[in-house]
């Protein structure tokens, strides 16, 4: 019997922890990702050897057209989902290898080009930053903000037309 009501007990505890994460509220936030301790530390350090703007310089920024270019190094499954007008979806694995093309190559390349990158929540765009910086790029700024934070406070955004 004890173990009959056991066996139960694990059934309903397994069955709620489906169901009720789906009850959840669609305005209810995300959880924060469960990063170990040393990835943010990685990105925190990083940020100290980079440029980085808040959301009120990037939408400054923005208004006066003084982004230079703007990437979003988020994955395309995200990008598509709306991104900052006039980005272009760079992923942070492929920054290295897509950004010559950006800023000149094959022809003239202009190292100094302005380049803002910005992602889901400044962590890869930090980490994609110092490795343009480490490239040779000298005028590189991170947007140390959360596209969410960006849409809630009613900036633009757009999605991708349809094909």
């Amino acid at each position: 019997m004890k173990a009959l009501r056991r066996t139960l007990l694990a059934i309903l505890l397994f069955s709620a922890g489906l169901i009720l994460p789906g009850l959840a509220p669609a305005s209810a936030p995300a959880p924060a990702p469960n990063y170990p301790p040393a990835v943010g530390k990685l990105v925190a350090e990083t940020k100290k050897q980079i440029k980085t703007i808040k959301m009120d310089e990037f939408r400054a920024a923005f208004d006066k057209k003084e982004l230079g270019t703007l990437i979003d190094v988020r994955e395309e499954e995200e990008f598509v989902d709306g991104y900052v007008p006039g980005a272009t979806n760079i992923p942070r694995g492929l920054i290295e290898f897509r950004i010559c093309k950006k800023v000149g190559f094959p022809n003239e390349v202009d190292m100094n080009k302005r380049l803002t990158l910005c992602c889901a929540t400044g962590g890869r765009c930090s980490l994609a930053t110092k490795s343009l910086q480490d490239l040779g790029f000298s005028n590189v700024v991170s947007a140390d903000m959360k596209f969410e934070d960006w849409v809630k406070a009613g900036h633009p955004a757009e999605k991708p037309a349809k094909k």
